[in-house]
Order: C-alpha cells, then sequence, then structure tokens
C-alpha cells in the first residue's frame, strides 16, 4: 500500500522513512491562514489549537485528494501548533518572531498539537473511507538557556520553519529538558496515532513497509 504525504516537512518525511515507510511528496499548497480564517467566519469563533490542527490536516490531506488520479493509496495530511500560556503558535517564519516565543518558552512547558488527517483513496477518484485524530505532547525547556545560545540558535535558521520555533531532533534537542508523551508528536506526526488510523481504515501498519530495512 503506497503512502502519500501532503507535505515536504523533512521532519515527518525523515520520521516515516525511519518507520519503514517512503512515501510519495505531494505538497499541498493549502493557504493554511485563509483556511483557519474562514472555518472561524463560519462559526463565529476563534479555533482552538486542537481544532486549528485536525481542520488543516485535513484541508491538506483532501487537496491532494482532489488532484491525485488513477491510483491506489493513502493520503495522509499533517498539521502542528505550539501552545504557550493559551498561546496557539505556528511557524515563526522570521528571526524575530522566533526570538520572541524564545524569550517566553526558556523555562516553560507548553503543549505540541499534531494533527492527523488520513484517506483511502482509491484509483477511480473515490475513498474507501477517512479518519483523523490529534495527537499532543507536553515539551519542558531548560531554564538556564542563555540569551547567546537562544541567538546562536536562531542564526542557524532552522528554527524559522518549525512549530514552536524548536526541533527535538536536531539543534534543539539540547535546550529540551523532558518531553511528557509521544516524541514522535513533537517531531511532526505521531506513529502511534497513524498506526491506528491505518488500521481504522482496514490495513495492517505494515503493509505500507516499502523500505529496504522494513522488508
Amino acid at each position: 500500500m503506497q503512502l502519500y504525504l501532503a507535505s515536504t516537512s523533512p521532519a515527518r518525511l525523515m520520521l516515516l522513512r525511519q518507520s519503514g515507510i517512503e512515501p510519495v511528496l505531494v505538497p499541498s499548497h493549502v493557504d493554511e491562514d485563509a483556511a483557519v480564517a474562514a472555518a472561524e467566519s463560519a462559526s463565529g469563533t476563534a479555533l482552538g489549537p486542537e481544532d486549528t490542527v485536525a481542520l488543516l490536516a485535513r484541508a491538506k490531506a483532501e487537496s491532494v485528494w482532489r488532484d491525485l488520479d488513477g491510483t491506489d493509496g493513502l493520503i495522509l495530511g499533517g498539521d502542528s501548533v505550539f501552545v504557550v500560556d493559551g498561546v496557539i503558535y505556528g511557524k515563526p517564519h522570521t528571526p524575530e518572531a522566533a526570538l520572541e516565543r524564545w524569550h517566553r518558552q526558556r523555562g516553560r512547558t507548553g503543549r505540541l498539537y499534531s494533527g492527523h488527517w488520513l484517506i483511502d483513496h482509491r484509483s477511480d477518484g473515490s475513498t474507501g473511507g477517512a479518519v483523523g485524530a490529534v495527537a499532543f505532547a507536553d515539551v519542558s525547556f531548560a531554564n538556564d538557556i542563555t540569551d547567546a545560545e537562544i541567538d546562536a540558535y536562531i542564526a542557524t535558521g532552522e528554527p524559522l520553519q518549525v512549530a514552536g520555533a524548536f526541533t527535538i531532533d536536531s539543534l534543539g534537542a539540547p535546550f529540551i529538558e523532558r518531553i511528557s508523551g509521544d516524541p514522535s508528536t513533537v517531531v511532526g506526526l505521531s506513529l502511534p496515532t497513524l498506526r491506528s488510523l491505518v488500521r481504522q481504515l482496514g490495513y495492517d501498519w505494515t503493509s505500507l513497509w516499502n523500505r529496504g530495512g522494513a522488508l
């Protein structure tokens, strides 16, 4: 069974490859801000973190589903946000935003939410079903991180394109003291959650293995 990843996230790709899966990358090109704004306008209320990642994960998967023809496979959409003191943070994009976030979260604990939406795509354009779930994990930062360390980390550019402005699988790892929950959730997608979704659609997780080390 082929897995199509509606993302170009290096972290999600790495997680899947480490789990024996070589997905086909299909960028979704979803306007995330517009999708959230439309949902909030329709409901009349601001979206919380769980609803935000669930909405965007589904939007990304469905965007790819509409463009994917003539093949069977599972389409995975994912999205992540980080919450500190009730404030939702996505990707900072700029060094200034990343700096503000790091000064806010130093010595604190925040929660990383990761949304998943999985579509069973059929070659005739129909679906065999779709399921979704949101996972979360709590991340605690060291309280002795210096301003110089923060400046040097931001200067690498790594924090600019990841939710919460940090990683746990690269340069940001030494600044993290503790994770409560599934670590893969913080990296980009929850592998146990994804396995559960695959099984809900009637497939064995191992049917996705297509890399040499897993065969």
